[in-house]
């Protein structure tokens, strides 16, 4: 939440520094990314909405608890992404087949400044967010980091249009407009992606089963390990595993591999919101020694 605030106070006057620079140096570029920098405030305050729901604990409703809200977040900041970009981009498109040129002006040094500003102030925030969103594992505020990125990558297409029109090539500044389209729907285009994913279920990766895999193996008792299934809920991750014990096990003593396994899973990968274990019953090999 403190980096979420940090970023709306930023946002702000860099999006009113830019919308200022656009308008006293006549430059569309400058004017839609200040609009792509104020799209930035409202997306925020929707990430902020969604880290506070999906943060409550579960309820007679919500028995698995409420971290899809982050995903429900993420979708709507690449909506919020989408409709920006291509906005910017059907501007910069109508001036570029209008074919009129010469009446075009030419952006101001306090343009060019501007972006330059630009790029440096969204590029640290990049980097601040993405921090944050590491280190609670947060899908929403990771999506805010790459807001913040695009935004940088989109001053850089107007810096360069900007930094053309003044060598001479006034049209080069719509053509910054429509580059920044490209960038900022790519972004909303991979949130999108990476929320739904979040969804429906999708498994881990497999780098990720296998060291679930080798974790399960290792646990004393442990004779295979017959099925593993993981599915990603928002930021966290549900397993359900199906191990092999030998068949003339006491119940208590099987209960004891299978919490073991349960604790282990849970222990080594942070982000496990859950690991259920089922316990098949396996005939030891006679020529085996007994499980530890």
């Amino acid at each position: 939440m403190r980096v979420s605030l940090v970023s709306v106070a930023v946002n702000l006057v860099l999006s009113a520094g830019k919308l200022l620079a656009g308008v006293f140096a006549h430059s569309g570029a400058m004017i839609s990314d200040a609009v792509h920098s104020a799209s930035d405030v409202f997306s925020t305050l929707i990430v902020m909405i969604g880290i506070q729901i999906s943060s409550k604990q579960a309820d007679a409703q919500h028995r698995y608890g409420h971290e899809r809200f982050e995903c429900v977040a993420s979708v709507a900041l690449a909506l919020i992404l989408l409709e920006t970009g291509l906005l910017i981009g059907w501007k910069g498109l109508k001036t570029i087949l209008a074919g009129s040129y010469a009446d075009l002006a030419v952006p101001g040094m306090l343009a060019l400044v501007a972006a330059a500003v630009s790029i440096v102030v969204k590029e640290w925030m990049y980097w601040y967010t993405r921090a944050a969103a590491k280190k609670i594992h947060s899908d929403a505020l990771m999506a805010d980091a790459w807001h913040h990125r695009s935004d940088s990558l989109s001053s850089i297409g107007a810096l360069v249009g900007i930094a053309c029109s003044l060598a001479g090539f006034p049209v080069m500044d719509s053509v910054a407009s429509v580059v920044i389209c490209i960038f900022i729907v790519k972004a909303a285009v991979d949130i999108f992606r990476d929320a739904v994913d979040k969804m429906v279920d999708r498994s881990c990766d497999e780098e990720t089963l296998a060291q679930m895999t080798q974790v399960i193996l290792d646990q004393p008792g442990v004779l295979g390990l017959d099925l593993l299934q993981t599915r990603l809920f928002g930021a966290k991750i549900y397993v359900d595993a199906e191990i092999a014990a030998q068949a003339d096990l006491p119940l208590s003593q099987a209960h004891a591999i299978a919490e073991s396994v349960h604790e282990a899973i849970e222990q080594a990968f942070p982000l496990v919101k859950h690991c259920m274990v089922h316990v098949n019953p396996k005939q030891a090999d006679p020529a085996s020694p007994p499980p530890a």
